[in-house]
């Protein structure tokens, strides 16, 4: 994959996932124990609350995904495993521009007949 194409695809992928975040830690504090009365353990809104934490600490995990990626990028080694060093087919990195390991070893290491 060409540097250029690769820039677009990291450039496009953080600005959706900072605005995805922008839009998780906004709804959060929206939903707040402000608006519930004192004493109102609320099952439903207590779950609202953890699922909105988790989405924001993927949302995060995400954004550090990126990072990495771009830090890839700058040192000449985005499109090639972490792991392996072996190269990572274009079609998915316009997938998933942010893998750092090929499908083989992303789903437990290639098929050798063991």
């Amino acid at each position: 994959m060409d540097e250029a194409r690769a820039k677009e695809l990291l450039a496009a992928e953080r600005e959706r996932v900072e605005a995805d975040l922008a839009r998780a830690q906004g709804e959060g504090r929206e939903e707040s124990d402000a608006q519930r009365p004192a004493g109102d353990f609320d099952d439903e809104g207590l779950y609202e609350d953890e699922f909105a934490a988790g989405r924001e600490q993927d949302l995060q995990r995400r954004l550090e995904a990126v990072e990495r990626a771009e830090e890839r990028l700058a040192a000449g080694t985005y499109g090639l495993s972490v792991q392996s060093g072996e190269p990572i087919p274009d079609g998915r990195l316009e997938a998933e521009p942010l893998a750092e390991l090929t499908v083989e070893e992303q789903h437990g290491g290639r098929s050798s007949g063991h």
